[in-house]
């Protein structure tokens, strides 16, 4: 497993310039601002379960753009009908990847349903999502990163993290880092 703030590094360690995120709720949205704010970042703080629609309608909205979908396995789990539609509507510029540990860490780290074998990466697939990735160690996490720059179709990638809390990294759009 691999630690998530590291994880969020080495992913966007080559971002894109028409590359825009959309984050999940809680922690994807301090993974990604850990890594330093952005204009192009879409925070989505209190929507569990619309991230992907929201990366969904953007994608569609923007087809010159590369949308990235990043968020957690308890969201995702939330809006797993939103594979469906995304199946079945295939922009070729969105991306989601879902960091996974096993747990709803904005609701004190009970287990979530991957814990006891729900597949993330089968679900996606089920959808008619054709590109997926299903990823556990820093080798998989660099042909990822790479993907990200390059996809021409619907992509689909887990990412299996350690489940820890890292500090709260809160971004601010005028340079100044809270805590």
């Amino acid at each position: 497993m691999i630690e998530r703030r590291s994880a969020i590094k080495r992913l966007l360690a080559n971002r894109s310039d028409d590359l825009v995120i959309v984050t999940g709720l809680g922690s994807a949205t301090y993974d990604v601002a850990s890594v330093g704010d952005d204009d192009r970042n879409f925070y989505l703080w209190g929507a569990m379960g619309g991230a992907a629609m929201t990366g969904l309608g953007i994608a569609l909205a923007q087809p010159d753009r590369r949308v990235l979908v990043i968020t957690g396995d308890g969201e995702m789990l939330m809006g797993l009908g939103s594979l469906a539609t995304i199946g079945m509507q295939k922009p070729q510029n969105l991306g989601i990847v879902v960091f996974d540990n096993g747990h709803y860490g904005e609701t004190g780290m009970q287990e979530s349903h991957t814990t006891e074998g729900i597949d993330l990466v089968g679900a996606a697939r089920a959808c008619g999502i054709k590109l997926t990735r299903d990823v556990a160690d820093h080798a998989g996490l660099d042909e990822l990163s790479a993907l990200i720059t390059s996809f021409d179709q619907t992509m689909f990638a887990r990412v299996k993290i350690e489940a820890n809390d890292p500090p709260r990294v809160l971004p601010t759009r005028d340079g100044a880092e809270l805590k």
